[in-house]
């Protein structure tokens, strides 16, 4: 497991894909946002692409997020889009509405940089967000992402267009904190 200051990111277990199913992909309006694309109904029991990890796909590393104090699963986060030519991946992190506004998806950014800068020694990060995400840009930012543009209207969410805001992070401006 990859430790921060206050989550663990570890493998998806069976018995996480419940619950992340329930809090996070059935509810249409934050699936429609975080999926990138539109929500669809799964039918109970069958496998689920979002969540079930059968066989690795290159390019592609989830987590379950939990807690490390009590080892509560408190969201998701990805590694995804790995280019091992240019060195660079894309991160995306979803937290269970319970596990929101406590400084999580901080951490949560923080111990992906280190997993893609130190484990995978990738250059570039990268983060596409919508533009009216405050936590994911405040994540960001407090981890040394910088803003690079804004994608307008390049997100349909809910019917109507939103506008996305690209962030950056290369290895020689990213300062890991202690826990490193």
């Amino acid at each position: 497991m990859l430790r921060g200051s206050k989550v663990g990111l570890r493998a998806r277990h069976e018995d996480d894909i419940p619950i992340l199913r329930a809090e996070l992909y059935d509810e249409v309006v934050n699936s429609s946002r975080a999926e990138g694309g539109p929500w669809r109904p799964i039918t109970p029991g069958s496998k689920d692409p979002r969540l079930v990890v059968d066989e690795p796909k290159e390019g592609t590393v989830p987590f379950s997020v939990v807690e490390l104090d009590g080892g509560t699963l408190i969201g998701t986060a990805t590694l995804w889009g790995i280019d091992t030519h240019n060195r660079c991946a894309h991160i995306g992190l979803g937290l269970l509405p319970s596990a929101r506004g406590k400084g999580y998806g901080t951490d949560v950014v923080a111990t992906l940089c280190y997993y893609g800068f130190v484990v995978r020694s990738l250059h570039r990060l990268q983060i596409e967000t919508l533009a009216d995400n405050t936590a994911m840009l405040r994540s960001a930012e407090r981890n040394g992402f910088v803003r690079e543009g804004v994608l307008r209207s390049s997100a349909w969410v809910m019917g109507e267009f939103l506008d996305e805001v690209l962030l950056g992070l290369l290895v020689e401006d990213w300062k890991p904190d202690a826990k490193g």
